[in-house]
């Protein structure tokens, strides 16, 4: 009799061995199936950036094809006086030590001028697409021996210039050749110090006639973040040059 009671305690305490044994296996089978809780890094918890879709810097209108030339046709004696450089490099606020850039430079001739105002201590960027006209360029800084003056090989939407590298900018009879005009002026803008100004010569036209609408330039500047400040005229007998001054908004 005491054989039997102890035979089935023995295999109750068998079984219920075996029940917690199969428990604490389904208990770690179920955790070992969980998926780990996800770590963090540090870039995945900055906050994320907006895709907001910003409006098309695509533009609707002709423009002309870049000047390719002879570049002794900036060079005409009289245009110091027709375009009243010195009184422009007033306006723009140009002086000893300031940093200019000189967008669609060309032959160079602005930013001669640019260079010899700013002195030693300032510099000019001259910023062209023509690989030939910075060849020009370079040149023609060693001759006259201007060692301020930088020439960079910008596109058509970037000039490629410095962050917060300059004073004042100038677009001298340019911006009708430009086929990305707003993108330019946002990476112009970008390039721009604060309190700085930027100056767009042009004469009225078309857009494919070596010319634009002074309205459509200002349009233009504003959709890149840019408001007017001045405007002025250089009257010539054959037609009207502008020059409309922007800051940053």
């Amino acid at each position: 009799m005491g054989n039997s009671i102890a035979a089935l305690l023995l295999r109750k305490l068998l079984y219920l061995y075996l029940c917690v044994a199969l428990l604490s296996c389904a208990v770690a089978h179920q955790r070992a199936a969980k998926p780990a809780p996800a770590t963090t890094s540090p870039a995945s918890s900055a906050a994320p950036q907006s895709t907001q879709q910003q409006p098309s810097d695509r533009i609707d209108r002709p423009t002309s094809d870049a000047y390719s030339g002879r570049l002794s046709i900036f060079e005409d004696p009289k245009r110091d006086e027709k375009l009243q450089i010195n009184r422009v490099m007033d306006i723009l606020g140009i002086k000893e030590g300031s940093s200019v850039a000189d967008i669609g430079a060309g032959s160079g001739w602005f930013s001669v001028r640019a260079a010899k105002r700013v002195g030693t201590g300032g510099t000019v960027y001259a910023v062209e697409i023509n690989k030939d006209f910075l060849k020009h360029i370079e040149k023609r800084t060693q001759a006259e021996n201007l060692v301020n003056i930088r020439t960079i090989l910008g596109t058509e939407d970037d000039p490629q210039l410095p962050p917060k590298s300059v004073d004042a900018v100038l677009l001298l009879k340019t911006y009708h050749e430009v086929t990305e005009p707003i993108r330019l002026l946002k990476k112009t803008r970008e390039a721009m110090r604060a309190g700085a100004l930027l100056g767009v010569i042009d004469r009225d036209g078309k857009g494919d006639d070596h010319g634009i609408d002074r309205d459509t330039v200002i349009e233009e500047a504003e959709r890149a973040g840019f408001r007017l400040v001045e405007q002025h005229d250089f009257v010539k007998p054959d037609n009207v040059d502008y020059f409309l001054v922007f800051r940053s908004r």
